[in-house]
């Protein structure tokens, strides 16, 4: 296949159409949205709202908004504390298997990278899913490559089953599929899926994904709709900060939220807010115009926005950044962190997508939710 001559809008055979114009409201609103128009009063406006539009979730992004980030932390933390307590969700990824078939520029996994290749057997699955629930944590994440000839949807399938025998929460993070596959993995034990649409430029998309599915830019847009569609209890949204302009990109994350969210009230809506990160053969791959301080005021922007929502923040970041943000806007956090295939209990067997900054334990990310005031939660779904 010439994938030069795939045009990234169009479906290839296989994949699952949605017929939904959200799609087309969240690139033209995004293409509308001019950050630079906003003032001070447009801010200020927005912080006095209970309910924002989408003009204020605009402002509160704009470049004139970091002048008041104090302002939004505060905001953030009464509107965190309201819905969530003093609750934070702690988690691991497992990653399972690195085969990919995509060629994302940005991305240590991408097929012509040349990396140490890796798929756990199903015991060695189960031995690291032992090791990991010995530290305490009820909830996993799984994660591959995006090769469904490595890491098929059956292989997929034993892992959550495999999963389901020690933890109470299961989510995925793997290639997006259609409604009838999420519904097999969700009866296999799977509760949450991750999917990032990485960018919301059309055009930077097509330059960044040369080869593979995931060039196909509406089938990845639609995953969370079809994820629901197959009895999925929540979803997760995120653009890839830093890989295009991150206001807009985050403008777009938010509406393609909000318009899920409104489509489907029951769903359990979360955010995750990754930047760029160097990888293997790729040192200098870090994010455009992202610093701490600018990935700050998206997540406040999030949690402004829709309050009631869930933000993940991984490893990517910092001791100290992520030690801030718990309680204030993020609710959820990850611990005893390995982004290698395995690597829990033995050596890695395949490379890394990228490279961590916070490698603290659970005990140590527990300790220190406990000193921050607030409570470490391991198990907050019970299955009857």
């Amino acid at each position: 296949m010439d994938w030069n001559q795939i045009n990234p809008i169009e479906y290839l055979d296989d994949m699952e159409v949605i017929h939904s114009d959200m799609m087309e409201k969240v690139i033209s609103l995004t293409n509308q949205y001019d950050y630079t128009k906003y003032t001070e009063k447009d801010v200020k406006k927005a912080l006095t709202k209970d309910v924002l539009c989408f003009e204020d979730y605009g402002a509160l992004l704009s470049p004139i908004a970091m002048n008041y980030l104090e302002e939004m932390a505060q905001r953030s933390m009464f509107e965190t504390e309201k819905h969530f307590g003093n609750s934070i969700c702690l988690f691991t990824p497992l990653y399972i298997s690195n085969y990919c078939e995509n060629e994302c520029i940005y991305c240590g996994f991408h097929c012509k990278n040349k990396i140490q290749r890796g798929k756990l057997s199903y015991k060695e699955i189960e031995l690291e899913m032992e090791t990991i629930a010995r530290t305490g944590l009820k909830e996993i994440l799984i994660l591959t490559g995006e090769s469904r000839n490595a890491s098929g949807v059956e292989y997929i399938g034993e892992a959550i089953k495999l999963a389901s025998n020690y933890f109470s929460t299961i989510g995925i993070e793997i290639y997006p599929l259609n409604t009838n596959e999420y519904a097999y993995l969700h009866k296999c034990g799977a509760d949450f899926v991750s999917v990032y649409q990485e960018t919301y430029n059309l055009d930077k998309y097509k330059k960044v994904h040369l080869r593979g599915p995931k060039r196909i830019f509406p089938y990845r847009f639609y995953a969370q709709e079809r994820a629901l569609l197959g009895g999925m209890r929540g979803v997760s949204f995120g653009a890839l900060l830093g890989l295009d302009d991150f206001r807009k990109d985050a403008f777009a994350t938010g509406l393609h939220a909000f318009f899920i969210q409104q489509k489907y009230p029951y769903a359990e809506i979360s955010f995750s807010v990754p930047r760029l990160r160097p990888y293997i053969n790729h040192k200098k791959n870090n994010p455009l115009d992202v610093g701490e301080k600018q990935l700050l005021q998206a997540m406040l922007a999030y949690r402004l926005f829709m309050p009631f929502t869930g933000i993940t923040i991984s490893t990517r970041e910092s001791q100290k950044f992520r030690n801030h943000v718990i309680g204030m806007v993020a609710t959820k956090i990850s611990a005893g962190v390995n982004v290698g295939v395995g690597g829990h209990l033995e050596k890695e067997k395949g490379d890394k997508q990228f490279e961590i900054s916070d490698p603290r334990t659970v005990k140590e990310i527990h300790k220190m939710i406990l000193d921050r005031g607030l409570q470490p939660i391991y198990n907050d779904y019970i299955r009857v």
